[in-house]
């Protein structure tokens, strides 16, 4: 019986960017953002990359990354946004300016 689970990403790539994974560990893939129309010198790559979140194989769920090399919490996928996995800390009154 395979326990891994296929992944359904719930967004499409924002113009001008695309999604990169790799495996993070046996059971989570590390899901990149890449942002194709800009360019940085000073750095190793030409277009900047960020960890977009993290996807947990074996239970079929996303995590908020804490950082490129540390998953965070699981998340719900209708709670993500194309650019980021991680979740707002909105107080109420910012809470009404997003909705």
């Amino acid at each position: 019986m395979d326990l891994k689970k296929k992944m359904e990403f719930p967004h499409k790539a924002p113009v001008g960017f695309k999604y990169e994974t790799d495996d993070y560990s046996k059971t989570m893939i590390r899901i990149w953002i890449r942002n194709c129309t800009r360019e940085f010198v000073g750095t190793s790559e030409v277009h900047p990359r960020s960890v977009w979140g993290f996807f947990c194989r074996k239970k079929g769920q996303f995590i908020a990354p804490v950082n490129k090399n540390k998953p965070g919490k699981v998340v719900k996928a209708e709670d993500t946004t194309p650019y980021s996995a991680m979740q707002l800390n909105l107080n109420p009154l910012m809470y009404a300016f997003y909705q």
